[in-house]
């Protein structure tokens, strides 16, 4: 596959995907304000999405759609990070996956502004304003649950615990991202990392938290292999799809 077609399927994948995630809290939010709030998240996530995969399915042709690529495609064949495809827990989970994820966004997208091909450079401009609201709502709600009640904080921890050893997948390149690198498509991401962490301290030290030492890297996701979550996630996702073709979005 073209490098420039794969890494185009990975930013999209990334953002569907924790999309999707993050449409499960719909009608289930802590309160109203927020359920409102994540479910926008979700939107414009699905939105860059949508960008991404039309940029994608012009380039593969072959009758290629961005509903083709989103609903018929299997697990093995995604090229997301195995962060965003982890299932929603509780409240203090699916804040504390968002700051990741957004916080390493945020600085992706900064980068790729000055992309060397225009549309990967559009779309991450046009983009950038939602990924930083999406990095100061949950910087804002990692603050509000560390630094909380003793529950909060403690079930912050556990979030913690659960993701962190999936976020250095993040700074580790796949061979369609060095590539693109190679052609000032895309950052080398392994470069982003130390702002990243710089942000997640800065954040943790008013929130009360502390940064966990790094386990076994869980890794995996970019080059398709994925966890069961993303199998039993993708076969909700594209039932209706499967099942009546010819849908769209």
């Amino acid at each position: 596959m073209n490098d420039l077609i794969e890494y185009t399927l990975h930013l999209a994948d990334n953002v569907l995907v924790l999309g999707h995630r993050n449409s499960e809290w719909t009608g289930h939010g802590p309160i109203l304000e927020q359920d409102i709030a994540i479910s926008n998240i979700a939107l414009d996530l699905v939105g860059q999405a949508r960008n991404f995969y039309q940029y994608a399915a012009g380039m593969i042709g072959n009758e290629a759609t961005e509903d083709s690529l989103a609903y018929l495609r299997n697990p093995g064949d995604f090229r997301n990070c195995l962060l965003v495809e982890q299932g929603k827990g509780d409240w203090g989970k699916t804040i504390t996956r968002q700051f990741f994820f957004s916080a390493f966004q945020f600085l992706l997208f900064e980068h790729m502004r000055g992309s060397s091909d225009s549309t990967i450079a559009a779309i991450a401009e046009k983009s950038l304003k939602e990924v930083t609201y999406h990095l100061r709502w949950s910087s804002e709600w990692v603050v509000r649950l560390g630094d909380g009640t003793d529950e909060s904080n403690r079930r912050m921890k556990i979030a913690i615990g659960e993701l962190w050893d999936y976020t250095p997948e993040l700074f580790i390149a796949a061979p369609y991202e060095s590539a693109c690198t190679n052609k000032a498509i895309a950052p080398d991401v392994s470069s982003l990392e130390e702002a990243w962490l710089e942000r997640i301290r800065s954040v943790f030290a008013e929130a009360l938290l502390v940064i966990p030492e790094h386990g076994a890297t869980i890794s995996g996701g970019k080059i398709g292999a994925h966890s069961a979550q993303l199998e039993f996630m993708l076969g909700e996702m594209q039932y209706l799809q499967r099942e009546y073709p010819g849908n769209q979005w």
